[in-house]
């Protein structure tokens, strides 16, 4: 595997849409005159135009309230059968992403079908949309019309014994003996209660390793350690995750051309692109996404929701949108491209012969000492890990550990070496349009976001989800909760994070 890196990320010169969390709204970086703000998002615009290719854009096909709709019944289902929460508080609270709270007003309440494990949805024109829950796939947004999905599911099997007969961080057996020296114990408990400061931050799970320990935990009021909750885009690094174990299994290198079999054919441009390309968030697929710099919300309906929404084969809707502008060129979170990075993944292990749906599990999860993952498919069963995955905060920290020991668990490599220098790289194309936020499926604090090192790097996810990797001292913290409360949370999360660096000594 060669690995390449962007040169020396830029300063920040003006306050773009820092997007972050995958879906989170934009907002301006604070600070920032309002006209140095536009002025950096006209020169934005004006670098994609000049790059800009002759092709045509295609909206989703559907009626948007059928699709938000669709969404909704889909967080219900999760929420109630995976969760565990309470419909009315779900509904109140969980997973505005796809089912933003106005449109939830103007269709019929959710049903919770506990016999059959479904929720169904009814819109006023008598539609109904229905989310089913399939065990270990989790829920599924079922086609329109239809009661069934395309896929045979199947249990996944864990090799992993009972969590309470393994120390941590392959079970959940803390050690007895006080925390070390250096650490200052007092201002680690107050970190993690300025986590929780905010009841409307809705803070559900706040987990702190260092240098791999686990020094303090806590979390909101139903939750537990084995809680899976929602994480959404924290799911994009997952999806690196994986494609990076195939890198080191020889299957892919970063550098080629991406082998999708819709690109295939005699001069399709889309043959370009690259494997790093789709990673970097820099395909250069042409859809159109609420985080976009020239999004409009009046519509049409946003294809970077659809891929979560539509109850169509995910992979194929991916692979067939046009190019917006050549691959590597222009940096945009584009749900496309870690959809593409999962169909990579499903090529692959079904051409090795083996069993797709429990390949993260047998691969990368057994390893880790994961056991509450769930990811979730569309309804062909493809996985969806561009945002559908619950996890329990404990797990997302194994997998963030994972990341600060170089892609090295128990002295066993998992990741190819040079990978987690990439992930955390700024990548060409953001660095080309001077956002220094983003590198391959994960997020990069260059622009002083986090009162952390402008060296850390994190997976994010909608609604504040966040699992936070500093190398400079050895910590991983996560932060998990209730989408509603993400604005107070995030705020909260700073203050605790503040705490952390005071309490712990600077290593590497």
């Amino acid at each position: 595997m060669r690995i390449q890196t962007a040169g020396t990320a830029l300063l920040l010169i003006a306050a773009l849409s820092a997007v972050l969390g995958g879906e989170k709204e934009k907002r301006a970086a604070s600070g920032r005159a309002p006209a140095a703000a536009s002025a950096a998002r006209d020169a934005l615009l004006a670098r994609a135009k000049a790059l800009e290719l002759p092709t045509a854009y295609v909206p989703p096909p559907g009626d948007p309230l059928e699709h938000h709709t669709a969404g909704y019944a889909k967080i219900m289902c999760s929420a109630v059968f995976i969760t565990g929460l309470d419909p009315g508080f779900a509904a109140e609270n969980v997973g505005y992403f796809t089912s933003p709270y106005a449109e939830r007003a103007k269709v019929g309440k959710p049903v919770i079908d506990r016999e059959r494990k479904a929720v169904h949805i009814t819109l006023p024109g008598g539609v109904v949309r229905t989310a089913l829950f399939l065990g270990d796939q989790g829920c599924v947004t079922l086609p329109p019309g239809k009661n069934a999905v395309n896929f045979t599911p199947v249990t996944v099997k864990k090799r992993l014994p009972d969590p309470l007969t393994q120390p941590w961080p392959m079970g959940d057996v803390l050690p007895d003996d006080p925390l070390p020296a250096e650490l200052e114990a007092a201002k680690i408990k107050r970190a993690v209660d300025a986590a929780f400061a905010s009841p409307a931050g809705m803070t559900a799970a706040f987990v702190v390793t260092w240098r791999g320990r686990l020094i303090g935990e806590r979390y909101g009021e139903g939750i537990t350690r084995r809680t899976p909750l929602e994480s959404w885009s924290m799911g994009k690094s997952l999806s690196a995750t994986l494609l990076g174990i195939l890198i080191k299994d020889g299957v892919y290198d970063l550098w080629q051309r991406a082998p999708i079999p819709e690109w295939q054919g005699p001069g399709d441009l889309r043959a370009g692109i690259r494997i790093a390309d789709l990673l970097h968030m820099s395909s250069g697929l042409r859809i159109r996404a609420p985080q976009d710099p020239d999004y409009d919300p009046s519509g049409p309906y946003p294809d970077h929701v659809y891929l979560y929404t539509g109850g169509v084969n995910a992979f194929h809707y991916a692979a067939t949108r046009p190019l917006q502008w050549p691959p590597g060129k222009v940096g945009r979170y584009h749900n496309t491209d870690p959809v593409l990075i999962n169909y990579l993944i499903r090529l692959a292990v079904e051409k090795r012969g083996e069993e797709y749906l429990s390949f993260p599990q047998r691969a990368l999860f057994d390893q880790l000492g994961i056991r509450t993952m769930v990811i979730e498919t569309d309804p062909d069963g493809n996985f969806l890990t561009q945002g559908y995955d619950y996890a329990s905060g404990r797990d997302w920290a194994r997998l963030g550990n994972l990341y600060l020991q170089d892609g090295v668990w128990n002295n066993q490599r998992i990741l190819p070496a040079g990978f987690v220098t990439f992930v955390r790289t700024l990548a060409p194309a953001w660095e080309a349009d001077q956002r220094p936020v983003y590198g391959g499926f994960f997020w990069i604090n260059g622009d002083g976001r986090y009162p952390v090192p402008k060296e850390a790097y994190y997976m994010a996810g909608a609604g504040g989800q966040t699992t936070m990797i500093i190398p400079s001292h050895d910590l991983v913290v996560v932060r998990l909760g209730h989408y509603k409360g993400s604005a107070p949370g995030e705020e909260d999360f700073k203050k605790a994070l503040a705490l952390l660096l005071e309490a712990v000594p600077r290593g590497r």
